[in-house]
């Protein structure tokens, strides 16, 4: 008969209470080794060679949660008396934050209403069926630096030139402009795409029966669709979240009436194919989705079961298709004006790159690069990286606005 194994730890870790966590840290003279990059090298390997065995630590990590590591269930029964007496107070506070949420989504309710008259005045003076009032465009005039008298002389000198800009009606493509100076939007128009939205006249929004909302673009007759709106609406679930605010749940879009051979979320291929029998070549055209700011009103579906796999991915898709339809609830549609002029991006978080970069001096680098350039010209042993006209691939350019 085998000896019993001893000092065997547990099948499953625990959460760290006072019932299992070392008072003190362990010493420094412990033999405990730490993983080398040998080892952990070679269990990376394991794991690429497994997914199976990653699968399955995921799913057992994943029956971990939420799980009792004994703790509250080993307290004397007056402590324990408490602790349910502190949850039950818990969820007095959360049915109150459920009703704080709920008064919340009525007061955007309401001023929803308020705002749509503005919203409805604005459109009008987009599309040139009314000019704003003197009081309306002394409010909205910017205060600027008196020009100078060179500026001023060459304004006066300079002679009046005929144009058809006096014939322009409304403000053009100004809701495309406004679109292409909001970044998380700007990376999802094309070129193709931006024929079509010029001919988008409005964007608004609107609150669901249930919790939601639902955004409604606006186009005058075009030439790749019939529809006169699309709208894509947003759901939320039943069911209140922890803190009791509203958790997203899905996404519906409104099928979009393409015209014939106008579906800008498709594009053609030429492919080439052979004929097993008598191994002659034809090329042959299909069609393959493309990017396109319309793939916009094909949400992506929750993952189901089925979809372990590729859970994560559907679930980051998810995250950031919610985002986008927030931004234009939250962000485009009350102020896109300031969107069209590019005044909305000071206001916009970029994040932490640039100021990390200005900490870095690019200088001594650049003269480095220079160096290297020479010796190369004089040995004549390695060929530059620029293009044949002599023009090195462009820098990245700061954000800047984006009008058409």
């Amino acid at each position: 008969m085998s000896e019993p194994i001893r000092n065997k730890k547990a099948d499953f870790p625990v959460a760290p209470t006072p019932q299992n966590t070392p008072a003190n840290n362990a010493p420094i003279s412990s033999h405990a080794q730490q993983p080398g990059v040998a080892s952990i090298t070679e269990a990376a390997s394991l794991f690429a060679k497994n997914p199976a065995l990653i699968s399955m630590i995921q799913g057992r990590l994943g029956s971990l949660v939420g799980r009792s590591s004994g703790y509250i269930e080993s307290l004397p029964l007056p402590v324990r008396r408490r602790v349910a007496g502190l949850k039950g107070i818990q969820k007095d506070h959360a049915k109150l934050e459920a009703e704080f949420q709920e008064e919340v989504l009525q007061l955007e309710k309401k001023y929803l209403q308020k705002f749509t008259p503005l919203y409805q005045r604005r459109s009008e003076i987009v599309n040139g069926v009314a000019e704003p009032t003197e009081t309306e465009v002394e409010a909205g005039e910017v205060e600027v630096e008196e020009n100078t008298e060179e500026t001023e002389k060459e304004a006066e000198e300079k002679p009046e030139a005929p144009s058809e800009e006096t014939n322009v009606a409304g403000i053009p493509e100004f809701w495309l402009s406004a679109m292409k100076n909001q970044i998380s939007l700007a990376e999802m128009i094309t070129e193709r795409d931006e024929e079509a939205l010029k001919h988008l006249i409005d964007i608004r929004m609107e609150y669901l029966d249930r919790p939601g909302f639902r955004l409604i673009f606006e186009f005058s007759e075009n030439e790749f669709f019939t529809n006169k709106t699309i709208s894509k609406s947003y759901f939320y679930q039943e069911e209140s979240g922890y803190g009791g605010d509203f958790i997203y749940d899905h996404a519906e879009g409104e099928k979009i009436d393409w015209k014939a051979d106008k579906n800008l979320t498709l594009r053609v291929e030429s492919k080439k194919q052979r004929n097993k029998s008598t191994k002659q070549t034809r090329v042959v055209k299909v069609t393959v989705p493309t990017e396109s700011f319309f793939n916009f009103f094909v949400p992506p579906k929750p993952p189901t079961d089925e979809d372990d796999d590729a859970a994560t991915d559907i679930e980051e898709r998810l995250e950031l298709d919610y985002q986008l339809g927030e931004n234009i609830k939250e962000k485009l549609i009350p102020r896109a004006i300031d969107w069209f002029t590019g005044e909305a991006l000071q206001f916009e978080e970029f994040g932490e790159d640039v100021e990390e970069d200005d900490e870095f001096d690019f200088d001594d680098e650049d003269d480095d690069e220079d160096d290297d350039e020479d010796r190369r010209s004089d040995n004549g042993d390695e060929e530059s990286d620029e293009d044949d006209d002599g023009t090195s691939k462009p820098k990245k350019e700061a954000a800047e606005c984006k009008t058409s």
